[in-house]
């Protein structure tokens, strides 16, 4: 009877580690989604300003690097209007850019029940501009635009991990009444310079 009872316990021990395993194990599967979803939104923005060149400059939304703020996502107010052009189609198809990925960030493309679901966890996406690494032309002077972009994406994770580096919605992980964990908040990020096409 003893020898029945011990095996009985290995048995329940065994199970409770394979159901622990289970739990950790859709974590990582719903951290990768949400990884790779970050990372097409990421690099979905990235083309949206190459292509509207012309009015990059108004997708340069993220002043205040230190924050990542303001930001287009989860809580924002939405999308930048664009001066940038002097043709008003122009601005307004970087207008459309912009407000395309801020809904992308919300979930806008999935709904249920009325609410869009289909978004990432809090997402928030970046833009920012360094104009201090802008290039220099043959005789010296600056060429206004060749600086570095930084986009980034940030979200809520599923378990606590380490800081992340990109500033993206610093200080917003999880959301309010909670205190900020930044061990809690995701972020992909990547640079670019838009080249001088003559």
């Amino acid at each position: 009877m003893i020898e029945v009872l011990i095996s009985l316990l290995i048995i329940v021990l065994g199970l409770l580690g394979l159901a622990g395993l289970q739990t950790r194990m859709q974590q990582a599967e719903f951290d990768s989604y949400q990884r790779v979803q970050a990372l097409i939104l990421l690099y979905d923005i990235v083309d949206q300003i190459s292509v509207n060149r012309e009015t990059a400059s108004c997708f340069r939304f993220t002043t205040d690097t230190a924050i990542g703020a303001p930001f287009l996502g989860t809580g924002s107010g939405g999308a930048p209007a664009c001066g940038a052009s002097g043709v008003a189609a122009v601005n307004a198809m970087a207008v459309a850019a912009m407000t395309e990925w801020n809904n992308a960030l919300q979930g806008a493309a999935e709904t249920k029940g009325g609410a869009s679901v289909g978004a990432i966890v809090g997402a928030r996406g970046c833009v920012s501009y360094d104009a201090t690494t802008e290039l220099l032309d043959g005789a010296g002077a600056v060429m206004s635009g060749t600086g570095i972009y930084t986009v980034a994406v940030a979200w809520q994770g599923t378990s606590s991990t380490i800081a992340p580096t990109a500033s993206c919605g610093k200080g917003l992980y999880p959301p309010a009444p909670a205190a900020a964990d930044e061990t809690i908040r995701r972020a992909v990020s990547t640079t670019f310079r838009l080249a001088r096409l003559n």
